[in-house]
């Protein structure tokens, strides 16, 4: 089971890495009021949901325990992500804001998974 959950560990960092990474690569546009939600965001943040989902029935399965409330919160914002990404995928141009939002929570999701113990 340990070998199983590092894999999906692995693929929940390569999740938050394209969401992260297709932010990134649009700072740039952003500055200039034409940035976009790329596929890359839309596909990173529905690998973090599945593979965050399984990694919190492998944890139970494996009899760790589960702060609750800790991945409440994370599916939580997670769910704001995807539902901005999903709505907003096909627009030429999204809003400086509304892109920012998508970046900082998503680096506050981030954080949340480092620091809250």
């Amino acid at each position: 089971m340990d070998v199983l959950i590092k894999v999906f560990v692995g693929l929940h960092i390569i999740g938050i890495a394209s969401l992260l990474g297709g932010f990134l690569t649009q700072m740039r546009a952003m500055g200039a009021g034409a940035a976009r939600f790329v596929p890359a965001m839309l596909h990173g943040a529905l690998t973090m949901l599945v593979t965050g989902v399984l990694l919190v029935g492998f944890r139970e399965m494996d009899g760790g325990t589960i702060n609750q409330v800790k991945i409440g919160v994370k599916l939580a914002v997670l769910f704001v992500i995807l539902a901005l990404v999903y709505v907003k995928r096909d627009e030429e141009r999204v809003d400086k804001a509304l892109f920012g939002a998508v970046g900082g929570l998503t680096i506050a999701n981030i954080f949340i998974a480092l620091l809250w113990h």
